[in-house]
């Protein structure tokens, strides 16, 4: 992330002219709203003071040593810099927030130190850029794509390099187009030869036998034939090659999505990418199997079309040509507007896609609200605005489009005007008329294609670009060049430990815990307080900003991710079912795991009885996200689940929450057993499932407040002592 930036010539002389002698240059950040007026103003920030630069005029001078609290805070559409001058707070400057806010987020930690007299050498911040330096926009997440500013040909150069294994099959549909397209010349020849024969002997010129003439029928109707055949084979090979490469373009798309971070999936809905791997992959294979043989074909044709009319008469070529400059240039000047529709277009479809998926995922939400009118009417404002926009764009494509082509055909009318005034003088046949006619005919085909070019690149372009943003995205979290595959004893050391989702905005600071093998770990504290952020960072799903993690004196970033999270067994908050059957679910993580590892480790997570109830047993199917059964019931499963690979590492994020008290009990019994010799983690906001934990750290506002055992945290009376008597008194309120 840049935190230094040039100043402007002006300012940089009204900075010379105020900073001391002996002064270090440390950040140079920009801020734009003064008041109530957008500015291009920059605060300079150097080892002793801060410089509020406006215009070439130096606006505010503050010590460093007299400033203390610095704090950004979000305004009403605007962020503002904040800090204490001898005890008063005072604003500094506001700025638009999304550039800058993380620029000034890092800049609270740099002043701090610097206020305190610490470090005078500059932070440095690794976050990426997530702005285009040429339009200022956006870039796609974790990418350096600026869908505004991206190269195209760069685009036909990665698709390019897609198609290796496959261009040799993707190439021979466009060569039998040519192909097919030549049998079409042939054809007003013959006829030329067949007219002036044939046709104009009627006027007592000359006659051919009947014979020729027979063979100058067979002749088309072979021509026909060829024509006809070779664009079969041009078809089933373009379906043939455009299937490979859809099935390998969307291979490639759902292993990319596999290798993404948990941050990078979840910033995008599962609408969305179902979208890009059905949707946009199946307009990319529509156009290289459909419109770019044709456009191959039409370009050939078009060519030869133009040498054999400059051959035949060059004049009467010229008027094809006539309307052309004028319909290129209005084609131009469309095409922005085309692609902005486009973009508009597939942007409302991937909301109504969304809307749609998140509906039905949450059916039971809605039908328990009795919202279903509400919902109906919600879709039904989606679908209305997509068919707004697909209306809007039709009735202008359809508008212009063919006028274009009439304007484009204005040329047959001085054709015809003209072939017929040489016709009537003598000095042209009939049938060198119509052999001319037929070649004009054929090159306002690709003329013609050239009014719908600018719809299907712009829409090709739209969703390739959807694809490459998925293929590009650079994961957060990845496997070193030569990762290694240990098998994990279990002891766990968290050193120094700080993360933020956002790098500038830490959720977890300075986390230091020493964990043995075999030694259950409760973990404590108010919701947000980072509790399973830190089981998220030991499954690696996260990257830690700061210090580091050891699992058996081993840095997890050297261990494969997959050798990790094998030997990990983990019952997540929120239970996730597969469709499927009861004992696909309980094999997940285990997938060629026996009948008897199936039974045996329902049994110990006290699922095996009310499994054996169910219609079909283990065969039972569950349902999508197992919503045929029970919360308790899927929370056993999923216990089963975590145990049936044999984990040395066990994480538990409320595993008995959807449990009655009976229920839980059972299942506390069998935790209590299945955690001894396994390292475990357990997150409870029942304390009472966490009495028998070796060890309790207690989180508070993400740095760990208290940490030792049970009845040492009751004895310090802190905030683990409040959270016990607060639930006991909610019990006993219960019971009265």
């Amino acid at each position: 992330m840049k935190l230094m930036y040039d100043l402007p010539e002006q300012d940089e002389r009204a900075f010379a002219a105020a900073v001391g002698e002996g002064e270090k240059r440390m950040y140079c950040l920009p801020y734009n709203i003064e008041v109530d007026r957008f500015v291009s103003g920059w605060m300079v920030f150097t080892d002793q003071y801060i410089y509020k630069i406006l215009d070439g005029e130096l606006l505010e001078k503050y010590k460093m040593s007299d400033l203390s609290d610095f704090a950004t805070e979000n305004l009403y559409g605007s962020c503002a810099f904040y800090a204490k001058e001898n005890g008063v707070s005072k604003l500094l400057c506001r700025f638009i927030s999304g550039r800058n806010l993380p620029r000034y987020s890092v800049m609270v930690k740099a002043c701090e130190i610097l206020a305190a007299g610490g470090s005078k050498e500059p932070l440095t911040n690794s976050e990426p850029e997530r702005y285009c330096p040429k339009c200022g926009r956006p870039f796609v997440v974790h990418t350096k794509i600026c869908p505004f500013c991206q190269d195209k040909k760069e685009v036909y150069r990665k698709l390019w390099a897609m198609t290796k294994g496959l261009r040799l099959m993707m190439l021979f549909p466009l060569i039998a187009a040519a192909f097919a397209m030549a049998f079409r010349f042939i054809v007003p020849a013959v006829q030329r030869y067949a007219i002036d024969n044939f046709i104009e002997p009627a006027l007592g010129i000359k006659r051919g036998s009947m014979a020729e003439f027979l063979l100058i029928v067979v002749a088309i109707v072979s021509l026909d034939i060829c024509h006809r055949a070779i664009d079969v084979v041009k078809q089933r090979m373009a379906a043939y090659s455009g299937n490979k490469f859809t099935l390998m373009l969307r291979a490639l798309l759902f292993e990319k999505i596999q290798t993404l971070s948990m941050s990078s999936v979840q910033k995008k809905s599962t609408g969305d990418l179902m979208g890009r791997i059905n949707n946009d992959v199946a307009a990319v294979q529509t156009f290289i199997t459909g419109h770019l043989p044709t456009y191959f074909s039409q370009l050939f044709s078009f060519i030869l079309a133009l040498v054999l009319l400059l051959w035949l008469n060059p004049l009467m070529c010229l008027f094809v040509f006539i309307p052309l400059p004028l319909t290129v240039y209005i084609i131009v000047r469309f095409w922005d507007i085309v692609r902005h529709r486009n973009v508009h277009a597939w942007i409302i479809t991937n909301r109504t896609n969304r809307h749609l998926q998140d509906i039905l995922n949450g059916i039971r939400v809605v039908k328990a609200f009795g919202s279903e009118e509400r919902e109906i009417v919600r879709f039904e404002q989606h679908t209305e605005r997509q068919a707004a926009q697909d209306e809007s764009n039709a009735k202008l494509f359809d508008t212009v489009f063919p006028l274009l082509g009439f304007m484009l055909r204005f040329g047959n009318y001085l054709i015809l005007l003209y072939g017929n005034l040489k016709v009537f003088g003598g000095t042209m046949s009939i049938g060198a008329l119509n052999q001319f006619k037929s070649y004009a005919t054929i090159i306002y085909e690709p003329m013609m294609q050239i009014t719908a070019i600018p719809r299907n690149i712009s829409a090709f372009l739209t969703s390739l670009g959807k694809v490459f943003e998925i293929l590009e995205e650079e994961p957060e979290v990845a496997d070193i060049g030569l990762p290694i595959d240990i098998a994990i004893e279990g002891d766990i050391s968290i050193r120094n430990v700080t993360f933020g989702y956002d790098s500038y905005n830490p959720v977890l600071e300075n986390i230091n815990l020493e964990v043995k093998q075999g030694e259950m770990i409760g973990i404590v504290g108010h919701s947000g307080c980072g509790k399973t952020t830190l089981i998220n960072l030991l499954m690696r799903l996260y990257d830690v900003t700061e210090g580091a993690i050891f699992i058996d004196d081993v840095n997890i970033k050297d261990i494969s991710q997959n050798a990790l999270r094998s030997q990990i067994g983990v019952v997540l908050q929120e239970t996730h079912l597969f469709s499927g059957s009861v004992r696909d679910n309980i094999r997940y993580s285990k997938p060629h795991a026996t009948n008897e590892e199936v039974i045996q480790a329902a049994r110990l997570a006290n699922a095996h009885d009310f499994i054996i109830n169910l219609p079909e047993g283990y065969n039972t199917m569950v349902g999508e996200k197992g919503f045929s059964l029970s919360g308790g019931e899927r929370q056993r499963i999923a216990i089963a689940r975590a145990l049936i690979h044999n984990p040395r590492i066990l994480i538990l994020d409320e595993a008995t929450a959807a449990l009655d008290t009976e229920t839980e009990k059972l299942i506390q019994d069998a935790i209590n057993k299945l955690t001894q010799g396994r390292t475990t983690f357990s997150i409870a906001h029942r304390l009472s499932t966490l009495r028998n934990a070796d060890k309790l750290i207690v989180l508070d506002r993400g740095k760990v407040a208290e940490f030792g055992t049970h009845s040492e945290l009751l004895e310090e009376r802190g905030i683990y002592y409040k959270l016990v008597m607060a639930q006991q008194r909610a019990a006993l309120q219960k019971q009265n």
